[in-house]
């Protein structure tokens, strides 16, 4: 299983994304990454990502699965220290960004998809 922990759904996503995905971890379930309010503390941040991996562990199991988190940094940072903890892979997105300047001095920002690239804790630390 391949859950998607990101606010971009699966449905979205490019033929050549989702076919990565599937290729990673199969099926792909899309569970929404929370809106974090800037003026959170570092508890809240541990309450919202407690609450982010309990939801990936009851949809997903303990094994087998892979997660997509992309996400605010703080509680990117807690989730992925969780689930390395319980040695869940993760993985995030990678685009490349194509940027237009407009006739009115705006800018047009588009991305495509190149790769998932794994997240991989610190060896030191988790072996």
């Amino acid at each position: 299983m391949f859950i998607n922990l990101s606010n971009h759904p699966s449905s979205e996503w490019s033929e050549e994304q989702m076919a990565a995905a599937v290729a990673i971890g199969g099926e792909v379930v899309d569970i929404p990454f929370p809106e974090v309010d800037p003026n959170a503390d570092e508890a809240e941040i541990d309450r919202l990502g407690y609450k982010c991996v309990e939801r990936i562990v009851l949809v997903g199991g303990l094994g087998g699965q892979i997660v997509h988190v992309m996400g605010e940094m703080t509680l990117t940072h807690n989730i992925l220290e969780r689930l390395h903890y319980l040695h869940i892979r993760c993985y995030a997105s990678t685009t490349e960004r194509n940027v237009t300047i407009n006739a009115d001095g705006s800018k047009t920002s588009t991305f495509r998809f190149v790769r998932f690239r794994e997240y991989r804790p610190d060896k030191a630390v988790y072996s």
